[in-house]
């Protein structure tokens, strides 16, 4: 057993948690923050994509205590004061889902391409995705969404 201290969304938890323990699982299990998504269990398919630290990260590819002392944000994280953040936003007017499951993720994944590239062309939002799959979606709308977002965030309406 460890103990780690990890502030997520803003509120520090401190547990003690076996070694082998995936964030993943320590994210949803022991904090109940289920909106992060357990796909593959191999990181292929991105549904568990958090941000630590700052970076986009599959969560079932860290331990929790690799994330010891970090500041994790989930999807829980992304809206504020009951308002969406402009990626869910953005998902949401461009239909950028089907059946949701990979939508945590994809939306993770979008804010972590967006914080280093704000405009990006099609080609990069792809590149930036390849890691998340969709089984539901041609991924059309997902980039228009992505688009979306970029322009929300730019404050272009």
């Amino acid at each position: 057993m460890a103990k780690v201290e990890i502030t997520v969304n803003g509120v520090k938890h401190s547990r003690d948690v076996e070694d082998r323990v995936l964030l993943a699982n320590f994210l949803r299990e022991d904090l109940g923050l289920t909106g992060t998504h357990i796909g593959c269990d191999t990181s292929q398919c991105g549904c568990c994509t958090v941000h630590v630290d700052g970076l986009a990260v599959k969560s079932c590819t860290m331990l929790a205590v690799q994330a010891n002392g970090a500041n994790v944000v989930t999807i829980e994280g992304m809206a504020k004061n009951g308002a969406l953040h402009p990626i869910q936003q953005a998902f949401t007017e461009c239909h950028g889902l089907q059946c949701g499951f990979c939508t945590p993720g994809m939306i993770m994944a979008v804010a972590g391409l967006l914080k280093y590239n704000p405009n990006p062309t099609d080609e990069q939002i792809c590149h930036g995705l390849e890691g998340n799959l969709c089984r539901c979606t041609g991924y059309i709308n997902i980039v228009k969404a992505v688009k979306r977002s970029a322009e929300l965030m730019s404050g272009k309406k």
